[in-house]
């Protein structure tokens, strides 16, 4: 695929990671009076809503990828607010930033070869996400629950680059949508079987909630998860995994903006290196510099 496809890519990319960097402390307010599988659901319920319109022709190929994409994405969710849940909204987000090293060391071990670059820049992220997340309380059960999402996330950013290189590679409009409708899905068939509360009461509470819900539900979940299919057919998994790495210094500023949770002066270096990951990581060496960065998707 040609620069100018790739560079967009990006740029979609980053703009869903600023957004995805204030959805911890919104989460984090909302799980005071919302549990896990309810936030699920009534966040995605509206995202699918607005969505929904995009599934008219959708291909047997595009349901088995959206379906498959979709489930891991709602493990690696339900982890993650369970883990926000029981920890800072700062330090759900450090973790969840691991997966900037877990992408390249999944795809290096499926055969991948990993540009000199984008090791470095991974390496850098790494080490920020560290010293970001460097505080005096001990590591917690809601850490190693995010963690195994972070995990979990890894996978699901690399299920995108499969589809994007599928004959015929489905259509990222269609993906977001069958990713919506699987968390709606999933959410509510977990909400009727394990939550004592009824369909009303979760009604009533949701309405102490809307400005966050309309927020998470809408822009977020409906159009971000749309922007970022569409960026991740053309962009490598590894790439949009050092992207994904700023979301921890968004949401660092989010948190402070909005639930007044302070940085100490070692984070503040933490975000400065995984920024210098990111820029280091779309270096290109110049026996490389003809390589394309994902097979060309057609029809988009």
């Amino acid at each position: 695929m040609g620069g100018g496809s790739h560079r967009k890519g990006l740029a979609a990319l980053l703009l869903v990671t600023v957004a995805w960097g204030t959805t911890f402390p919104a989460m984090k307010q909302l799980s005071g009076d919302l549990g896990v599988l309810e936030i699920i659901l009534l966040r995605f319920a509206l995202s699918s809503l607005v969505l929904l319109p995009l599934l008219r022709g959708l291909t047997w190929s595009e349901l088995r990828w959206g379906a498959a994409i979709g489930s891991t994405l709602f493990c690696a969710f339900y982890l993650q607010v369970a883990g926000l849940a029981l920890t800072s909204s700062n330090r759900n987000a450090f973790v969840t930033g691991l997966n900037v090293l877990i992408v390249p060391m999944l795809a290096f071990g499926l055969g991948q070869r990993m540009r000199w670059p984008v090791l470095v820049g991974a390496a850098l992220a790494v080490l920020g996400l560290g010293a970001m997340f460097y505080e005096q309380a001990p590591w917690s059960r809601g850490d190693t629950l995010t963690l195994v999402s972070a995990f979990v996330y890894a996978v699901y950013i690399l299920m995108f680059e499969f589809s994007a290189r599928a004959k015929p590679a489905p259509r990222p409009a269609r993906l977001a949508v069958m990713q919506s409708l699987c968390m709606l899905l999933l959410s509510a068939m977990g909400f009727a079987w394990l939550e004592s509360a009824s369909w009303s009461d979760l009604w009533l509470r949701a309405q102490q909630h809307r400005a966050s819900l309309l927020y998470l539900g809408l822009l977020v979940g409906a159009l971000m998860v749309w922007l970022q299919a569409w960026g991740q057919h053309r962009v490598r998994a590894v790439e949009a995994a050092i992207v994904y790495g700023l979301e921890p210094v968004f949401a660092a500023l989010a948190a402070l903006w909005w639930i007044d949770e302070v940085l100490q002066g070692r984070a503040l270096l933490g975000g400065a290196l995984i920024v210098l990951g990111v820029v280091i990581s779309q270096m290109k060496s110049v026996s490389e510099a003809g390589d394309a960065s994902v097979d060309k998707v057609k029809n988009q």
